[in-house]
C-alpha cells in the first residue's frame, strides 16, 4: 500500500480530516504531504464505514500505512531529543521513530471505530538493539496474550512471537499499566503521568472534526 496510492473518483473528500488541516499541510509541507494526510482520512472511514471488514484487516492496514514512513530520530527530525509527533505531523513530514509509528496506528484504529479499551501504546527495551523502543498492543480480551504492531518487525505477531521484546510499561487515551502487573492500572489517568501525552492530546484537538 503506497503512502499516494490512487483515490478512488467518489471520494471527493473526507469526512475525518477537516479541509482546514488539509489546506494546513499542504500550505506548509507541499501537495505530496496533503496527498498522505488526505489519504489516510480516506483509509480510516472506509474501515470505519465498512462492516465486513475485521479488527484484524484494520490493523493490518494500520500498521502497512504507518510503517512506509521514513524513520528519523527526533534530534534530526525535531532538533529536540524526545518530541511525541501527531499522525498529521507524521505522514506531512514522512518521518517519525518508534512512538510516532505507534501513536499513528493508535490513532487510526481509533478513527476506524476500533475499541480503544482494545489498544495500548507499549513502551518496551528491545534486546535485539539494546535500547528502548516502542509498539502498539492489540488485546482482544484484556486476559488476552496482545498482538503486537510494531516498525522493526512488520508482521502482526503475538506477544510470545517477540521475545526481542521486553515489556516496561503500556498506556492508552486514559489509563497507564505497568508490565508486571498488566491486569492492574496505575492510579492517576496516562495524561497526568506522561507529560508528552498530555501535550500530544492537546495538539490533537483541532485536528479532526
Amino acid at each position: 500500500m503506497s503512502l499516494l496510492w490512487a483515490v478512488p473518483p467518489w471520494a471527493a473528500a473526507s469526512t475525518i480530516i477537516p479541509e482546514s488541516t488539509l489546506q494546513s499541510v499542504e500550505k506548509e509541507y507541499g501537495n505530496d504531504a496533503r496527498l498522505r494526510v488526505f489519504n489516510w482520512g480516506i483509509l480510516m472511514e472506509q474501515d470505519r464505514d465498512n462492516p465486513t471488514i475485521t479488527e484484524l484487516v484494520k490493523m493490518q492496514h494500520a500498521n502497512d500505512y504507518f510503517n512506509q514512513v521514513r524513520w528519523l530520530s527526533d534530534q534530526e527530525h525535531w532538533g529536540q531529543e524526545d518530541y511525541w509527533a501527531t499522525p498529521i505531523e507524521t505522514l506531512a513530514t514522512n518521518g517519525g521513530d518508534c512512538e510516532d509509528y505507534s501513536i499513528g496506528k493508535y490513532f487510526s484504529l481509533l478513527k476506524s471505530a476500533f475499541d480503544p479499551a482494545k489498544l495500548r501504546i507499549t513502551y518496551v527495551k528491545s534486546l535485539t538493539y539494546n535500547q528502548a523502543h516502542m509498539v502498539l498492543a492489540y488485546y482482544q480480551t484484556p486476559s488476552a496474550e496482545p498482538l503486537i504492531l510494531d516498525n522493526i518487525k512488520k508482521e502482526i505477531l503475538p506477544a510470545s512471537k517477540r521475545p526481542d521484546l521486553f515489556p516496561v510499561y503500556s498506556f492508552n487515551g486514559e489509563s497507564i499499566w505497568l508490565a508486571r502487573d498488566r491486569g492492574k492500572k496505575i492510579k492517576g489517568s496516562s495524561q497526568k503521568s506522561l507529560p508528552s501525552w498530555k501535550k500530544l492530546n492537546d495538539r490533537m484537538l483541532n485536528l479532526f472534526q
